[in-house]
């Protein structure tokens, strides 16, 4: 607990609070509405860090109090409350040491998530499903909000590919480790002759960019396209040409957006994601630059880094850091945290080697 405070570098933190403070108290300050939600969005994210690392202090500095009560007074219930207690600081304590860890310049943003089915047909496109409801689940055990941007549906079951945001601090940091290739192996359940089959769905996270990030796309690098919406919606959804498709030339990156009625509000989604996925692959040439003038060195995990078996076993196995789990369900339950946790001090361990 004390190596996360003085990473944390908690005086920094309640210096940063009190200036960001004075400054949402300025009567002037939704004169520039964009500058205004990122000085009180980082005082909320600011003063969330400050609470969970203090309130997790206090929380151990009364437990040994209560064990020394107890061996004052051989007291064996109080003895086993705060050994019940260290368990629960213990696992507390390591989630809090593996946010330290994340310290990428775009680690504490928003994340954008592409889920795109891979080899393996209508098992594939359901995989792709699959994933989406196991990192939605994921988010809703942390209570983060995920707006979903665009869905298209494939044809017989699943889909094509989604887009989705998890809105909360530190996400991209925290879900970039899931971000490659993932593969199911199970009896597909269209398959009429009951045989096993391995499908592939590609995850990609890209950082939520802020107002003030650099990024400049001249609009005669990008072309516009307009359709209807496809799959299921409400009234209107899929009558009027709303759903709003961008094309960055120069790059061939395309996006999509059809989760607004209103095609202005679908366009400046797709640019926002298009925005963020031009800034990642800047950001990856720029690595593959630094990785070249190092020379070779194992700067990428390769395309497949997690299995998903539900036949003839159970288990899921990430490739990478070789955690594993029996309990398949769970997992695409969205019980992934082992298995983000795991990802983040093996890339951690990456990083040092290089």
């Amino acid at each position: 607990m004390a190596s996360i405070e003085k990473v944390l570098d908690l005086d920094a933190i309640r210096a940063e609070i009190a200036e960001l403070q004075e400054q949402v108290g300025a009567p002037d300050l939704w004169d520039d509405q964009a500058n205004a939600q990122r000085v009180t969005g980082r005082l909320s994210v600011l003063q969330a860090e400050l609470e969970r690392a203090t309130s997790l202090r206090q929380r151990l500095e009364d437990v040994g109090v209560l064990l020394e009560l107890a061996a004052e007074e051989g007291d064996a219930d109080s003895r086993a409350e705060a050994e019940a207690e260290i368990n629960r600081l213990a696992s507390a304590i390591e989630s809090l040491e593996v946010r330290t860890l994340l310290s990428g310049e775009f680690d504490e943003r928003e994340a954008l998530v592409t889920i795109r089915s891979g080899a393996g047909g209508v098992d594939a496109a359901d995989f792709a499903e699959m994933l989406q409801r196991m990192y939605v689940r994921w988010a809703e055990r942390h209570d983060y909000p995920v707006e979903v941007y665009d869905t298209s549906y494939a044809e017989e079951a699943g889909l094509k590919s989604t887009t989705f945001a998890v809105k909360a601090p530190y996400a991209y940091g925290t879900l970039s480790v899931e971000a490659g290739t993932h593969r199911l192996v199970r009896i597909s359940p269209f398959d009429n002759q009951g045989r096993r089959q391995t499908s592939f769905a590609a995850v990609e996270v890209v950082p939520v960019l802020e107002a003030t990030d650099d990024i400049d796309i001249p609009d005669e690098e990008i072309r516009v396209d307009v359709y209807r919406s496809s799959g299921p919606g409400g009234q209107s959804v899929n009558t009027t040409d709303s759903a709003v498709r961008l094309t960055h030339i120069p790059t061939g990156v395309v996006v999509s957006c059809q989760n607004e009625k209103s095609q202005l509000q679908n366009k400046a989604s797709a640019m926002v994601i298009l925005k963020a996925k031009l800034l990642a692959l800047k950001k990856a040439e720029e690595r593959a630059q630094l990785d070249e003038l190092r020379g070779d060195v194992a700067a990428s995990w390769g395309d497949q880094m997690r299995n998903y078996v539900l036949n003839p076993y159970q288990m899921v196995k990430d490739l990478r850091t070789e955690h594993e789990t029996g309990n398949t369900q769970a997992v695409l339950d969205g019980e992934i945290d082992d298995f983000i946790e795991s990802g983040i001090r093996w890339r951690r361990g990456q990083q040092v080697k290089a």
